[in-house]
């Protein structure tokens, strides 16, 4: 039981504490819109089509609190959790900065 804690500990520890409870699905994607207390990510999926058999991109966006004390700009890679919602459009928080926006993608 005490491995089980440890493990559990080191996992989340490049994550940020908030003091929303998550829960539910991740989603990564870069910022495209920074407002003081949310940002807007982008992220694509592929979508099968069954008439044509063919796959295509969809684009979805999400709109996520930005914790207190994380500094976000647009262009950065985020993951971020759903949670209860917290606005009309806000039901996710941002948990974690994936990549800067000046860096490479590898």
């Amino acid at each position: 039981m005490n491995k089980l804690k440890q493990t559990k500990t080191a996992s989340t520890t490049n994550l940020v504490v908030t003091p929303i409870a998550v829960r539910g699905r991740f989603f990564e994607g870069t910022i495209i819109k920074k407002f003081p207390t949310r940002v807007v990510i982008q992220f694509e999926r592929t979508v099968y089509m069954r008439k044509y058999e063919r796959f295509y991109i969809k684009h979805s966006k999400v709109h996520a609190r930005i914790p207190v004390g994380m500094e976000l700009v647009v262009g950065d890679y985020i993951r971020v959790q759903e949670c209860r919602p917290l606005s009309k459009i806000i039901h996710a928080v941002v948990v974690q900065k994936i990549r800067s926006a000046g860096e490479n993608k590898q």
